[in-house]
């Protein structure tokens, strides 16, 4: 077992730290779309950069926070008699906020996650509101760097109702010369009157290649098969490393193996599939066989709706498979409803503490069935 500390709530396990990201890659557009409001003097106060998971919204709020701290105010907005507008959020790697910012110690910058229960010493589940009233002393504080001030909270989605209330005041009330970055999973877990006190910026999953690149920047080793990755990933880099670091591409080969075999079924893959899930500090690799299990299943419904367009491969020989399990519309609805069953049948079952290898065989055992019956 590692001796390495587990990463922080704000960082994605294998990856750096969004503070030590120096290039945000595929989202170009919401950079711009920043720039853009800032350069014409409409900086708003409250800013949801929201999007899928893993595509970069903790790195932008990162260099948006740096950008804003190393440019004092009277500068872009287009004013007379000022320097030329800014075309990028990059600041130079030896600007004093950027050293400062990487060491974690800029006074104009709080960033608030979810923290460790004082009386348990365990992580909490949920951004508390004595994490959000931290900010009133650092309102209290004076301002450095051309007086602003930079909040970021990620992720919002975490927020209990009471901390949910307590950045509503501060957005109701801004304090001067204060930008709040909510990075948002699910914007739609927020409370309404947050998400319409603050302007959107929306990020979109990336490209293969794009995906390619922004791996590179983590020091992670791309592996054979980047299309696969690119494709099973769903365009998340944060999924991608969680798909490298737990071997999710051997798994979901290994799953298709077994979905090729049907309807006779492999039981000899489907019992090795099952005793990995099952093995002691297999939680985390038992979880991703759960939601790789999700995707197969919802990859089989969207083949059998749209079987003249197949989708990019996340296995070899994976469209061939699909196909065969599901030809057409008819086939589609039967494997869209049995992927309903099943998630409802997981979530059940990990309720009651279920065996995860009898939890996983039940699984397979459900797929034969509908396969059985095509």
């Amino acid at each position: 077992m590692s001796d390495a500390p587990p990463p922080a709530p704000d960082q994605a396990p294998g990856a750096p730290h969004p503070r030590e990201t120096r290039h945000l890659v595929g989202q170009a557009g919401a950079e711009t779309e920043f720039l853009s409001a800032f350069n014409a003097g409409r900086l708003h106060h409250g800013w949801l950069l929201h999007g899928p998971r893993g595509v970069g919204k903790a790195t932008l709020a990162w260099r948006i926070a740096g950008f804003l701290l190393a440019t004092p105010e009277g500068e872009g907005g287009g004013m007379f008699g000022a320097p030329p507008p800014p075309e990028t959020l990059d600041i130079d790697a030896d600007h004093p906020v950027a050293r400062r910012l990487l060491a974690g110690a800029d006074p104009g910058l709080a960033s608030i996650i979810r923290t460790a229960n004082e009386k348990t010493g365990r992580m909490r589940n949920e951004i508390v509101v004595d994490d959000i009233r931290r900010l009133n002393r650092f309102f209290g504080l004076s301002a450095t760097d051309g007086g602003r001030r930079v909040v970021i909270v990620d992720t919002a989605d975490e927020m209990n109702t009471n901390a949910a209330n307590a950045l509503l005041k501060m957005l109701e009330e801004p304090p001067a010369r204060t930008t709040l970055l909510l990075v948002s999973h699910q914007p739609s877990r927020l409370l309404p009157t947050i998400r319409s006190r603050c302007r959107g910026l929306r990020l979109a999953p990336l490209g293969p290649d794009d995906m390619i690149r922004a791996l590179g920047n983590t020091g992670v080793e791309t592996p054979d098969q980047p299309d696969h990755l690119a494709a099973l990933a769903s365009g998340s880099v944060g999924e991608a490393l969680r798909l490298i670091n737990l071997g999710g591409l051997q798994i979901y080969a290994e799953l298709m193996a077994i979905l090729a075999s049907l309807p006779q079924l492999d039981r000899r893959r489907a019992l090795a599939l099952a005793d990995a899930a099952a093995q002691r500090n297999a939680g985390e690799r038992f979880e991703l066989l759960l939601n790789l299990i999700d995707i197969a299943m919802v990859r089989l419904a969207q083949t059998g709706a749209h079987a003249a367009a197949p989708m990019p491969e996340a296995a070899n020989g994976e469209a061939q498979i699909l196909m065969q399990l599901a030809p057409n519309p008819e086939s589609a609805r039967r494997w869209a409803t049995v992927a309903a069953e099943i998630i409802q049948r997981t979530r059940q079952g990990k309720a009651v503490n279920l065996d995860p290898a009898s939890l996983v065989l039940d699984t397979v055992f459900r797929m034969q069935d509908v396969s059985a019956g095509q």
